[in-house]
């Protein structure tokens, strides 16, 4: 009996109608971005680099140690944008060899605008030599011949950049897929990117409430660290490898 009186109360107090009142208001967009101050160069794409460097006929190519110092540490010339847009940062340190700079040239011309954007390099063609021996020779006999050469990278360094009539949304998947496949850690990045970064990095550093960070454990030799760390570790204290 309390139930069907309960039915009956919700029945009365239901609306048989519902009525909806659509509203409609101004909206506010930003202005889109002028690039009129942008000028195309003539040559839109990445330039071929050549796999082997080139010496004079009558020099023979000289042969070279590992030097693994040229890609340790940061970087601390080509760590900006030039052209203020966007570009792939190396976040980690290697080696580049001519397959790798042939995917980079290729990706950006199968995936780039070449009538509203453009690329350029910023680092260097192969130039370091790198030896290698036959398969099955015993030790000895002196330095293997030149194999093939290579390019050095340190973290921070920009590889290349991409500029134009564009907006970084447009461009961040050919920047992902070029960083993807570098024999090394990289981001695609943008100018508001590194300037995030850097603000980030150095809020870090003045809102840090943990004095025991590495660099003051390094320096005051807490726990007798200096046994077993690395001398790079002594230089930029455990955030280069």
């Amino acid at each position: 009996m309390m139930s069907n009186t309960v039915k009956i109360c919700l029945g009365i107090l239901r609306p048989e109608k519902l009525q909806l009142t659509l509203t409609s208001g101004i909206k506010y967009f930003a202005p889109p971005k002028n690039y009129d101050d942008i000028v195309l160069p003539e040559r839109q794409r990445l330039r071929i680099y050549d796999k082997v460097p080139l010496y004079p006929s009558n020099l023979k190519p000289p042969k070279m140690q590992k030097r693994l110092r040229y890609m340790r540490g940061p970087e601390t010339l080509h760590n900006t944008l030039q052209l203020k847009q966007y570009g792939v940062m190396a976040t980690g340190g290697g080696r580049m060899r001519h397959e790798h700079f042939e995917m980079t040239r290729l990706q950006v011309a199968r995936r780039l605008d070449m009538k509203r954007m453009y690329a350029i390099w910023r680092v260097d063609p192969p130039w370091q030599p790198i030896t290698k021996k036959g398969q099955g020779q015993r030790m000895g006999g002196g330095k293997g011949a030149i194999d093939h050469y290579v390019t050095p990278i340190k973290a921070g360094r920009i590889i290349f950049e991409v500029a134009g009539k564009c907006e970084y949304a447009e461009v961040h998947d050919l920047l992902r897929i070029v960083a993807e496949r570098l024999p090394f850690q990289a981001v695609p990045v943008s100018q508001d990117i590194m300037e995030k970064m850097e603000a980030d990095e150095k809020w870090k550093e003045e809102n840090n409430q943990n004095k025991y960070t590495l660099k003051y454990i390094i320096q005051n030799n807490m726990g007798g660290c200096h046994r077993f760390i690395s001398k790079y570790d002594h230089k930029w204290y455990g955030k280069y490898v």
